[in-house]
Formats: C-alpha cells, sequence, structure tokens
C-alpha cells in the first residue's frame, strides 16, 4: 500500500500505479494526457475537451461543480484527479470515501510547475513531469518584458461584472508577465464591480476572457462606456487560467499579446 499526500495536504493510500483515472479539471486532463497517461484516462468532465480527437472517446461525467458520482463511480475509477478551486469540497469528499481523490492547488506559476511535477510523480511518469515542467519554467521565463508599467483589468463575468482578484492563478499570470492588475485593490479574489466603480479605476487595457463568460467583440461598447479611454481586447481565456500543458502553448500566446500591447500605457 502506498501512502501520497496531494496538494492539499490530503492523505491518500493507493494499492498500485493508478491503472483507471477520472480529471474533474479540464486543464489537469489535458496535462495527464501530455504526462502521457491519456490511456489510463476512464472519465472526464464535459469541460476537458482537450485533447482533441483522443478525448472525445473519454466518458463525460457531468460538470467540474456538478459531476455526476453515480457514473463516476460506476466507472470503478482507482483515482479521481480534482483542483481546489474548480471542484467543490463536497463532490471532493464524497468521492474520498470510496476512491483516492488527488487534489491540486494552483495559485501561482511556481505552484503550477511544481503541481505538475507531483502529479507526474503520482502517475508513476517523473521524467515526462520534469521535461513538461523544465519546457514551461524555460518558455515563461523568456517572456518579454513591457517597457512602461501596464494598468490592466481582467473581466471573467457580466451581469454582474466580475474580475479576476489577488490570489488567483489569473493575476499571477499578469504579474508574470509585468502588468499591474487593478483589480487586487479590490476586495475578494472574484471582485463583483458595479457600473459606477469602473469609474474610479485607472486602467489602461482591460482584457474581456473569452470564458468562463464567452465575452466577444459585441460587448466592446458597452465596457468602453464604462472605461472610456482604456483600451479593449479580447483574450483566450484559456491561455491565462490553464496551468499545465496548457502553459506551453501559452507562453508564445503572452509573448505576442505582450509585444503588441508595449507602449499602450496612458
Amino acid at each position: 500500500m502506498r501512502q501520497w499526500q496531494d496538494d492539499c495536504g490530503r492523505t491518500l493510500r493507493l494499492a498500485r500505479r493508478p491503472q483507471r483515472i477520472i480529471s474533474l479539471c479540464p486543464s489537469l486532463t489535458e496535462t495527464l494526457c501530455a504526462l502521457g497517461a491519456g490511456e489510463r484516462l476512464v472519465g472526464r468532465t464535459r469541460y476537458c475537451v482537450h485533447p482533441q480527437p483522443a478525448i472525445a472517446q473519454v466518458p463525460a461525467c457531468g460538470g467540474t461543480k456538478n459531476p455526476d458520482l453515480s457514473a463516476i463511480l460506476a466507472l470503478e475509477p482507482d483515482l479521481v484527479i480534482a483542483e481546489k478551486e474548480e471542484n467543490r469540497r463536497e463532490d471532493v469528499e464524497a468521492l474520498g470515501a470510496r476512491i483516492p481523490v488527488h487534489v491540486s492547488a494552483i495559485e501561482s506559476v511556481p505552484d503550477a510547475l511544481a503541481s505538475c511535477l507531483r502529479l507526474a510523480e503520482l502517475l508513476g511518469e517523473p521524467a515526462a513531469g520534469r521535461r513538461l515542467a523544465d519546457g514551461i519554467d524555460t518558455a515563461w521565463q523568456a517572456l518579454p518584458r513591457l517597457s512602461a508599467p501596464l494598468r490592466v483589468l481582467y473581466l471573467i463575468w457580466r451581469r454582474p461584472w466580475m474580475a479576476a482578484g489577488a490570489g488567483t492563478y489569473i493575476d499571477a499570470v499578469l504579474s508574470h508577465c509585468g502588468l499591474d492588475n487593478v483589480a487586487t485593490r479590490l476586495p475578494g479574489r472574484y471582485p463583483v464591480l458595479e457600473p459606477e466603480a469602473f469609474a474610479t479605476l485607472d486602467v489602461d487595457l482591460c482584457l474581456l476572457s473569452s470564458e468562463p463568460y464567452p465575452f466577444a467583440r459585441k460587448h466592446f461598447g458597452e465596457v468602453g462606456a464604462l472605461l472610456p479611454g482604456a483600451r479593449i481586447e479580447r483574450v483566450d481565456g484559456e491561455m491565462f487560467s490553464w496551468y499545465g500543458a496548457r502553459m506551453l502553448p501559452a507562453a508564445g500566446y503572452l509573448a505576442d499579446c505582450l509585444r503588441r500591447w508595449d507602449g499602450a500605457a496612458a
């Protein structure tokens, strides 16, 4: 019997190297496949859409916040992969009473690299984990630097308006890129902004994420009326909020963004 501690310090006991795995977090599903354990994946959430086309063959067991626990148990997994922010504690505890559940906890770029290594070790793929983490670290250290500070607001929801604030992985990515996230001045990890609050923020660039709310070009006018003078751009939310394997393509995406935004400060 192998004893293991996950990112949250929870103790798991595994009888063998995991052979039937269910992932409840999209970015970790993609990472699991990148680590060479995709053939052992027997279940996922409906939001786990990468990598294609292989992932389409894996049964979906509900969503991240409302997983189908009966369907998960019916698949007889010997390990469930979850994430502290993506998944609900009550679901983790319900599953954990029957199956080992590894919970990742990721709030920063170093957290993401460390968690990748731990997940790889748990899966029995330590060499693949080291290659992935080293590749991500090298690519992210090479991101271009802005010539001047840039004040940014990153919106994730509409009605009500919500932003990524302090203590979130998105904020960590913005900070790593040298961007000053104005939402960190507001209370809460995902502060709600009343329309009148926008006038109190000094914003150079407002980023409208493609997820979880599907912001589109049609929302530019509405946001522009709240932030006159700010540059507005829609961005790929996966590149700012997915950790693990997605961080490799994200490095190139972020580099292009930074080159485009350099000099955009008011």
